[in-house]
């Protein structure tokens, strides 16, 4: 045995064995009790050769078997601790929502601006959506003042931005222009659902104000839509108070003329991406669905944090209404980098992780998917007896 080729074979038997899976270990000792019996030293470290070859392989094969009976389970693990993380959700959906639209516009032939505007865009909000993510845990401390100060920039549109047709919602910002409400209140709806205060309604009465003046009926209806669902919600005095301020804006919009055109690539992109082509309409319609997805699967598996949640649904879903039904942006999927810094904005301001209301439960453990052949094939043969 202390031949250079016999000690070699030895080796290589050795690393075999390791190899093998513990349930074959009767035959690991074949092996051995095999080789001890080859006197050839060559014949002998040949057939170790062999051997480790198939350990190799089986041991592989072992491995991607179990990788992928153990997928199911971590695939659903994976997905249920994302369903309980609206803000991650949302900002998932974000990006999906994003990109389905930077395909549309690519494919309808927008310019090239268009696209690097909303990637732009995308870009800043996903910065913003980290920057608060501390923010974004905790109770949100002092969000009335907030919310009173972000009113202030709505007011000052509606006085001193630009209008056209009568309506004065837009800002410019060197060569671009943003709509500021489409910015803002989404934000400030979020931080008002999980934090109603006095300060606050203040400002969300201000907001109202300056929407029905702006006129600016898509977000004065996103405005009163949510706050209903936030006093329904809660059912206190101040939601209450914020939601007849927010309705009495809408009513006043409805009242109001609304004239403006439709631009292209920014309204009326529901419709005008089916004639891109029919799997273009798809895509742009299921990317504008993903924006409520945080909402739904949040209220769907009972959390707590309802108001948000319920305030962030029912805001999105007014917004991607108007955009069906009239001549105002399609919010992501649509050229405008308004639309998705005001989404990324509210979604950064979501409950990190809503907890459950039934969280105490304890959950059902998954049962482990067991590999049903305790032996491969190629191994039942040489198998002894």
């Amino acid at each position: 045995m202390s031949r250079p080729a016999r000690l070699l074979a030895v080796r290589l038997m050795s690393a075999a064995s390791r190899l093998l899976p513990a349930r074959l270990s009767d035959w690991s000792r074949a092996m051995a009790n095999e080789l001890a019996a080859i006197a050839d030293d060559r014949s002998a470290l040949l057939f170790a050769l062999g051997c480790l070859r198939a350990a190799l392989s089986m041991a592989i094969a072992e491995r991607f078997r179990s990788a992928l009976y153990q997928l199911p389970t971590r695939s659903l693990a994976a997905m249920n601790s994302l369903s309980t993380r609206p803000r991650l959700l949302g900002l998932l959906c974000g990006v999906l929502a994003v990109g389905v639209g930077l395909a549309y516009l690519e494919a309808a032939g927008a310019p090239s601006r268009h696209l690097l505007v909303n990637f732009a865009a995308l870009v800043l909000g996903a910065t913003a959506w980290l920057a608060l993510g501390r923010t974004a845990g905790s109770r949100l401390a002092g969000a009335g003042v907030a919310i009173l100060a972000l009113s202030v920039p709505l007011l000052l549109t509606a006085r001193f931005g630009l209008a056209a047709d009568g309506a004065s919602r837009w800002v410019a910002i060197g060569p671009l222009t943003v709509q500021v409400s489409l910015i803002l209140l989404p934000a400030m709806i979020i931080l008002y659902a999980r934090r109603p205060d006095p300060i606050g309604t203040a400002g969300i009465a201000a907001a109202a104000f300056a929407l029905a003046i702006q006129p600016d009926r898509a977000m004065a209806g996103a405005l009163a839509a949510a706050l209903v669902a936030v006093a329904l919600e809660s059912r206190g005095r101040l939601p209450l108070l914020a939601s007849a301020a927010s309705v009495l804006a809408f009513a006043w919009t409805l009242v109001a003329p609304d004239t403006l055109a439709a631009t292209a690539y920014v309204d009326s992109v529901l419709y005008t991406a089916f004639a891109v082509h029919p799997l273009a309409g798809a895509a742009v319609v299921a990317g504008a669905a993903a924006l409520i997805v945080p909402a739904v699967i949040g209220l769907g598996r009972g959390m707590n944090d309802r108001p948000a949640l319920l305030a962030f649904g029912a805001c999105w879903s007014a917004v991607l209404a108007a955009a069906a039904l009239g001549n105002y942006p399609t919010p992501l999927v649509g050229y405008g980098g308004s639309a998705v810094l005001g989404y990324l904005f509210s979604v950064a301001l979501l409950p990190a992780a809503a907890r459950e209301a039934d969280a105490r439960a304890p959950a059902a453990p998954v049962a482990a998917v067991r590999d049903p052949d305790p032996a491969p094939p190629e191994l039942r043969a040489a198998r002894p007896a």
